[in-house]
């Protein structure tokens, strides 16, 4: 464990949101955006560590027998370079659920070993993809990315190479006053929301009688895994995730399969087998109690996010999940409504208010 430290050049919430969305946080290198995550909620916290991957869990009340956790992850899909042609065109691997379709034309930022290169993901253009076998779709095998070099060894010596990190160079900005939208919002918005509750704590002179653990884990975006590390370390007792979810009312979206969700119309909550029912109708009665809006989803199998990992992890730990209608999931312009933030943010807060200490959730006893 370590000691949190002061602060005394404190963001504000609206900074510290901007400078940790703008940051990039790529899965296996989000230790750039921890860094920004850990130095903003230290004022907020008693205690923290860091565990050897890079999840950050701030610890409020740490020798505090019963344990709460809320979570969200920190890392964004990205790319990895995977082949260098001798002319100095650049191939690439996917890093999480990174969509060939929206790279052409994109700008890159390539985090080499010199530092960032900057680059682009070509593509013909129309003039000339008139024949049926030159109008390709983008896919893995034919998106690259330019850097300006005509040589394999010009690309090397500006410090990239096999395994170089790939980013959007994408930063955050607001729409109509009434969205946020940017890359990798998909989840470190989540981190934003868990940190302002850490926040909303301290600044409020809130005492919790349990200790709660705010957990910003890594590797969500290939398989969970910081989640799963994070879990087994803590051992908590119950555990409230956020994270995104889709927003079903633009074009192309089939509500029947997909669900209905609108974003601004509040968090949403679901039901599925993870999801302990016991934690789930105490979010709903909180959110009732305090006129927060909601929606509902269901999930058939997993939830496909760190709700899974917390839930299955040790005996198994009663959780939830509290889910943020985000608009064009794994684009560069991942939108959410800035009332669905702050609804989170005060549902988790009022969720933990009033949580009885040593909170019994089986089913029966």
């Amino acid at each position: 464990m370590a000691k949190k430290k002061t602060n005394s050049s404190q963001l504000s919430p609206k900074e510290f949101l901007y400078k940790y969305l703008n940051n990039a946080s790529p899965t296996g290198f989000e230790v750039s955006g921890q860094q920004i995550w850990l130095e903003y909620i230290k004022p907020f916290i008693d205690d923290y560590y860091i565990d050897a991957y890079g999840s950050v869990v701030g610890i409020i009340n740490p020798k505090a027998e019963y344990k709460v956790v809320i979570e969200a992850h920190s890392d964004e899909i990205s790319w990895f370079v995977n082949y260098i042609t001798d002319s100095g065109y650049i191939y690439v691997r996917r890093n999480g659920g990174s969509d060939p379709v929206i790279a052409p034309s994109m700008r890159v930022n390539i985090h080499g070993d010199k530092g960032i290169v900057k680059g682009i993901f070509g593509w013909p253009a129309i003039h000339v993809r008139h024949e049926k076998d030159r109008d390709p779709m983008p896919d893995m095998k034919n998106i690259y990315i330019d850097i300006g070099c005509s040589t394999k060894q010009e690309v090397l010596d500006k410090g990239v190479n096999v395994g170089s990190v790939i980013t959007f160079a994408d930063e955050m900005f607001e729409l109509n006053d009434r969205y946020y939208v940017g890359r990798g919002i998909d989840n470190r918005i989540g981190g934003y929301m868990i940190a302002q509750v850490a926040r909303l704590l301290s600044e409020n002179k809130k005492k919790l009688p349990f200790g709660l653990y705010i957990a910003n884990c890594v590797q969500e975006e290939i398989g969970l895994r910081g989640a799963e590390m994070v879990a087994h370390a803590i051992k908590p007792d119950v555990a409230i995730i956020t994270d995104v979810c889709h927003d079903t009312q633009a074009p192309l979206y089939n509500k029947i399969i997909d669900g209905d969700f609108t974003a601004g119309k509040g968090p949403v909550l679901t039901f599925g087998p993870a999801v302990q029912v016991n934690v789930l109708k105490m979010l709903f009665e909180v959110a009732q109690k305090n006129n927060i809006p909601y929606q509902r989803a269901a999930v058939s199998r997993s939830t496909g996010t760190d709700t899974d990992s917390f839930a299955y992890s040790n005996s198994g730990v009663p959780s939830a999940l509290i889910s943020l209608p985000l608009k064009y999931m794994h684009t560069t312009v991942e939108t959410v409504h800035k009332d669905d933030v702050e609804n989170i943010i005060k549902l988790m807060y009022e969720f933990l208010l009033q949580l009885p200490n040593k909170h019994d959730f089986r089913y029966f006893s």
